[in-house]
């Protein structure tokens, strides 16, 4: 029988993941799925439970939780990999704020449509980022992106909001308080496979997946089995042109912007010639003022479940 190991952060989605695990156990329980649920207590926690799933027999490991909390658990399943050989599948039940890597892997927002293709849904071999600089210099995994600028101000300031904004409203007061918060761009230098782009950047966006910030749509045809990373680059603008660019970007049109540039690659290295970077990956904090990354993806590294 595929055994289930679910590892909860009950702090996800400011705490709906700890109010959820009821709903959930009574999902599994009508599915007959056999499992064994963990919640985490601390950060980066997630990350040692998932490397001994994946090592100790499981056959499924199972992110509940935003996209924090399946950055930990690919990172313990990264660690669990032996040499190219795949561990445990990946799966995730979302209750966070944003759940952008689920979104774009295809798996159901719904709670109980999510734990049903834990039975009856399908697996693919999905592509991993792994970047280096910053707090991690040694590297770490990614599933969704890479966020560089402008987005990572945004989810700086949407942690700060009280529980009771959260979603997509967090999200766009967020990004309103980041336009006076975080305005002067960094003169960046981004090598993509050997070709280089110099300009000032409010934003870099490297991803995997499709989505950002719940609403964000960054890289709109972005495809996590293609062994390529889409970029979204926004050069400097004004204010007022930021407030017309977010209509733009939450549909996925902004590509004909005249200051929007969206390339693709397999390496990527981003340097500040003048000013920092600050980053996240997957939401997770990278460093707050950098001054390099190097961004790699590794084809198909993961068996995930989707529908």
């Amino acid at each position: 029988m595929n055994r289930h190991c679910i590892i909860v952060n009950p702090v996800a989605g400011k705490g709906a993941a700890k109010k959820a695990i009821p709903e959930i156990e009574g999902y599994l329980a009508s599915l007959g799925i056999d499992y064994d649920l963990i919640m985490t207590t601390f950060p980066g926690h997630a990350i040692g439970l998932a490397e001994e799933a994946g090592s100790n027999g499981y056959e499924t490991v199972v992110a509940v939780g935003g996209d924090g909390t399946a950055n930990e658990v690919i990172n313990g399943l990264m660690k669990a990999c032996n040499g190219s050989q795949l561990t445990a599948k990946l799966a995730v039940l979302p209750v966070g704020r944003g759940n952008d890597f689920s979104f774009g892997m295809g798996v159901p927002q719904d709670l109980e449509s999510a734990c049903k293709i834990l039975v009856n849904g399908v697996t693919r071999k999905i592509d991993i980022g792994f970047l280096k600089g910053g707090n991690f210099p040694e590297g770490r995994y990614f599933g969704n992106g890479v966020g560089i600028g402008f987005d990572t101000v945004v989810g700086f300031e949407a942690a700060k909001l009280p529980p009771f904004i959260s979603g997509v409203p967090a999200y766009l007061i967020a990004a309103l308080k980041t336009i006076f918060l975080y305005f002067d761009a960094p003169i960046v230098e981004i090598d993509i496979d050997g070709e280089t782009i110099e300009q000032p950047c409010l934003l870099v966006s490297i991803m995997n997946g499709q989505r950002m910030g719940g609403s964000f749509m960054f890289a709109p045809h972005s495809s996590s089995e293609d062994g390529l990373l889409s970029l979204c680059i926004a050069h400097q603008v004004t204010r007022l042109q930021v407030l017309g660019l977010f209509p733009k970007v939450m549909s996925g049109t902004q590509e004909n912007h005249p200051a929007i540039k969206m390339p693709s690659g397999r390496v990527i290295k981003v340097k500040a010639l003048k000013g920092t970077l600050p980053v996240h990956a997957d939401g997770e904090t990278i460093c707050e003022a950098g001054d390099a990354l190097d961004v790699e993806v590794l084809r198909q590294k993961l068996e995930m479940v989707c529908a």
